[in-house]
């Protein structure tokens, strides 16, 4: 990687070198050759003991959970998409139904080194000399520098996840159980070690609680744990009431469909599935896609042949105070109108119990208030105005009022004043000129908005 960093011409830009992403924002083209980071996937060690792992920045989640769970153990966190990697999730988003208890990525990162504008390697913990490092890099998108080796602390995990899906008639009453159940860690006297959502209408709602156990025969779910290759599963959470997974099916439940979005391509129709190789039911797969698509406009240009309005690309994850969640929901029905929508509720960890929970000025979270992700995934037909993003927007502004804020891994319109006072822009910019001063990384809002 230090190598690479040499070869890129001074002035230049420095920039990874990577195929593939789960990024939805595009990026200007270049010439540059990027950073070679082809030899950062893997996992360097576990400590089974002290329960923590040393961790290549590029390694994917699908891969550190495969030597993990050989140990018993899983990240605190484990984002639902196999190909997200460690580096990206705690520089970017990583978020999943263990978030309500154990927060996001970064709050278990002990030690990292990170290759910084500057061209060298660093070790920042959140107590040495390079703690502003450590601090400001959540939410940094790589524009603070790049983590090559993480030290991460690791959760105890048993063999299985029985699952129940609570249904719930609107939002106010899904609302109050969310807040309950962040706080006691248990519904119907019953331990939660797993929480997230389904929103299939304003009338159908859908909690998920999963509860980690060895003992499959008392999980009430049948004989056997379920896989979700051939079903789709998020279609079985309005069929069945409970249900049982090994917990690595579990991880990876939403991956296969990449939750609803498989139907884009055919792949919801039995028959098409039925010829689509299993291997190749993966969020990766239709994340390349997709990205043709994007490049060569292909969707665009049959629209326009059947005289269709031209679709605007909504795809984001925003956060919201939970006691705001149904204000949210009833003006995205209202406005936006995309069905099924993805509930996760966060708060930010606390590892000492109440009140030890530390703050992240990149990435605003309240300690001890919980907050509720709401993913939404499409297109939205919006006729010539849709360059200018209207409805992302919206949005926007919308998660604003509402005390809330949104995840950058995709499209933002902010103007740069009000993005710099959303995610600390100003301590940002002296934390980059410190270990990038000759402005050799994009900054966040360059990346974020500008598309850099």
């Amino acid at each position: 990687m230090l190598a690479s960093y040499a070869a890129i011409p001074p002035g230049e830009p420095v920039r990874l070198a990577k195929r593939t992403s789960n990024l939805f924002r595009p990026r200007a083209a270049t010439t540059t050759p990027g950073l070679d980071v082809s030899g950062l996937g893997g996992v360097i060690a576990v400590d089974g003991q002290a329960r923590t792992a040393d961790v290549q920045g590029m390694c994917t989640y699908e891969d550190l959970v495969a030597v993990t769970l050989r140990h018993g153990l899983i990240p605190f966190v484990v984002p639902q998409l196999r190909t997200i990697t460690l580096g990206g999730a705690v520089t970017g988003l990583g978020i999943e139904s263990t978030s309500f208890r154990n927060g996001l990525p970064h709050e278990s990162v002990l030690e990292m080194d990170v290759l910084t504008g500057a061209g060298e390697i660093v070790t920042a913990t959140a107590t040495n000399e390079h703690r502003d490092l450590f601090d400001a890099f959540p939410n940094s998108y790589g524009s603070l520098g790049y983590a090559t080796r993480l030290r991460i602390e690791l959760d105890p995990v048993p063999a299985y996840a029985a699952l129940r899906h609570v249904r719930f008639p609107d939002a106010a009453a899904l609302t109050e159980a969310v807040a309950a159940i962040s706080v006691a860690g248990e519904w119907d006297g019953e331990r939660v070690d797993g929480l997230d959502g389904t929103a299939f209408s304003p009338e159908e709602l859908y909690l998920t609680l999963a509860r980690w156990t060895d003992a499959p025969e008392t999980a009430r779910a049948g004989d056997r744990p379920s896989t979700y290759v051939d079903d789709i599963y998020y279609r079985s959470i309005q069929q069945r009431e409970t249900d049982l997974m090994t917990v690595e099916d579990y991880l990876w439940r939403w991956d296969t469909d990449w939750f609803w979005c498989s139907g884009a391509f055919g792949l919801q129709n039995p028959r098409i599935r039925r010829l689509w190789p299993r291997s190749k039911r993966r969020s990766d797969v239709y994340h390349r896609l997709v990205g043709l698509d994007t490049r060569f406009g292909i969707i665009a240009k049959l629209d326009r042949l059947k005289k269709l309005p031209q679709r605007e690309r909504v795809v984001q994850d925003i956060e919201v105070p939970v006691e705001r969640l149904p204000e949210f929901l009833e003006w995205f029905d209202r406005e936006v109108g995309m069905r099924p929508v993805w509930l996760c509720p966060l708060r930010l960890r606390e590892p000492d119990g109440p009140g030890s929970a530390r703050t992240w000025g990149t990435y605003p979270l309240e300690p001890g208030r919980t907050y509720v992700n709401v993913g939404f995934w499409g297109t939205v037909a919006v006729g010539p105005e849709a360059p200018d993003a209207p409805v992302n927007r919206a949005i926007e502004q919308r998660v604003h009022e509402l005390e809330g804020h949104k995840s950058l891994y995709s499209e933002a319109f902010y103007d740069e004043a009000t993005f710099d006072a959303l995610y600390e822009g100003g301590n940002l910019a002296r934390v980059k000129k410190a270990y990038d001063p000759e402005d050799r990384l994009s900054s966040l809002y360059e990346k974020a908005v500008r598309r850099k």
